[in-house]
């Protein structure tokens, strides 16, 4: 018992402070929003539109970039010959409606403000999750479980997965809901008590990811459950995740008012 204590001694805190302190370190390979510098798009030019693999960028009078089919994959950056599109450090991407994650060089990202009323007086100190693996890659449902480890602590924020809908206030969702999988995220959806949420986790849930348009692939969970918080990313990095989850408990300050990203 001794050494146990000791070694525990030695180890000292390891959870991190955030969101009472900084967020911890971002690594260099780290991909967060993408930014279209209108002046450098020459007149005519597609070719990042072209490049992408899930049709996410449209080019009409300006370029526009939807974060729920984006794979933040680099292939618009490499096309791009004037080097209009880059990718910043900024990792909050969390909205509650999907048409907030289309971004334009004039519009920022409105990122998701806390429950209202009566769903947070219910979920604000205690949210119970199941979650539906509908048919991914399992990259999301990774960065999900990360967030259940003592250098994250999602626990301490009364945010907690259990193994039972019926035991659930709601569902956090990753994978492009194959066909297979609707009938079970449906019913998994229903044995859900009422009031209920549900949030997207990743390119394929919102939008169908790389698999997206494939006959057997429903596009993502917004066309079979009402959505309530999307959180695009190939996968979201953990601290997306987060970032989304504590805005919707109203842990993160100025979350009660609208929000816009700042690209650094």
């Amino acid at each position: 018992m001794f050494d146990i204590l000791l070694a525990r001694h030695h180890q000292g805190h390891r959870t991190m402070e955030y969101p009472d302190g900084p967020p911890p370190a971002l690594p260099e390979r780290f991909r967060g929003k993408p930014t279209i510098d209108a002046s450098k798009c020459p007149d005519g030019c597609a070719k990042c539109a072209d490049a992408c693999p899930t049709q996410a960028i449209t080019i009409t009078d300006k370029p526009r970039i939807d974060l729920g089919r984006c794979l933040f994959c680099t292939d618009c950056m490499n096309a791009c010959p004037e080097g209009a599109i880059r990718y910043t450090r900024e990792y909050r991407l969390a909205v509650h409606r999907r048409q907030d994650l289309v971004i334009d060089p004039d519009h920022e990202i409105k990122l998701a403000a806390e429950l209202d009323g009566k769903l947070k007086r219910l979920f604000g100190r205690s949210l119970k999750l199941r979650q539906v693996s509908a048919g991914g890659c399992n990259a999301c449902e990774l960065d999900v479980n990360v967030l259940n480890t003592i250098g994250w602590d999602l626990s301490r924020f009364g945010i907690q997965f259990v193994a039972s809908p019926r035991h659930a206030d709601g569902l956090l969702i990753a994978g492009a809901v194959s066909e297979n999988m609707k009938l079970a995220l449906q019913k998994t959806y229903d044995a859900v008590p009422s009031p209920k949420i549900v949030i997207a986790v990743g390119a394929c849930a919102i939008g169908g990811g790389p698999y997206i348009d494939h006959p057997e692939i429903h596009n993502g969970a917004g066309g079979i459950v009402p959505i309530d918080l999307f959180i695009p990313g190939c996968p979201p990095h953990p601290l997306t995740i987060l970032d989304g989850l504590l805005r919707l408990v109203g842990k993160i300050e100025g979350t009660r008012a609208s929000e816009t990203t700042k690209t650094p």
